[in-house]
């Protein structure tokens, strides 16, 4: 078994099933939306960037095309593993094992800091939230992008695959804690309905994903994000 760093809050998705969540991954926003609002908020030409829940790697050589260092944290270890691999001939980006609430990475040291779906659901992530104070430099930015359960397609399924969710409580959870929230539209896009019905497989419970799939036709889904930001 994987060696996971102390803390970490499974993610069954991706710990479960690498190679479908890269389908997933690919599938994501190919409009670029979320990539489009972070530049307009914080750039990161330049910058120190921390790239938290990293995963496999997936975001990290889009960071890497202009930010001056990259960093990637994971708390599993063998996705650090296969992200390493992904990022091996890029001078700019390191790979570490670790989890939100003991980044390890010192002090005032990142400028710009992205997570996507990684632990940061609201109540019960202020120990991670609290690392982010201490690595982010005065001038930083976080990015925390969450799913909008209160609209799109995927809003509803997500509301009937997670019926404790509740949407308002996590703004004020955010806006307490001095987030502004950035509401998009993004998508879905996939090469195929086996594609789509693998992704619908490890996000949901199998009677679900059958449901889902067999009342949306097909190959894309609309899908509303959250994208949480703060300048510190």
């Amino acid at each position: 078994m994987a060696e996971i760093a102390p803390g970490a809050v499974p993610s069954p998705n991706i710990w479960n099933s690498p190679q479908v969540y890269e389908i997933e991954n690919r599938a994501v926003d190919p409009d670029g939306a979320l990539e489009s609002a972070m530049r307009r908020l914080r750039p990161w030409s330049g910058a120190t960037v921390l790239d938290l829940g990293c995963g496999t790697g997936f975001h990290l050589p889009m960071f890497a095309r202009e930010a001056a260092r990259v960093v990637g944290v994971e708390p599993h270890a063998g996705l650090a593993a296969a992200a390493r691999r992904r990022v091996h001939d890029l001078a700019n980006v390191t790979v570490r094992v670790g989890a939100a609430q003991a980044l390890p990475l010192p002090d005032s040291s990142v400028d710009v800091v992205h997570v996507r779906w990684a632990y940061f659901f609201g109540p019960g992530c202020e120990p991670g939230l609290a690392e982010l104070d201490r690595v982010i430099r005065r001038g930083g930015a976080a990015f925390v992008i969450d799913n909008d359960a209160t609209r799109s397609t995927f809003g509803g399924w997500f509301r009937q695959g997670l019926p404790s969710y509740d949407p308002a409580a996590v703004e004020r959870f955010w806006t307490r804690r001095g987030f502004q929230r950035e509401p998009l539209m993004i998508k879905w896009a996939f090469r195929s309905r086996e594609d789509l019905a693998a992704v619908l497989r490890i996000e949901f419970p199998e009677e679900l994903a059958a449901r889902f799939l067999g009342e949306h036709a097909g190959l894309e889904v609309d899908y509303a994000v959250n994208l949480w930001w703060r300048h510190y």
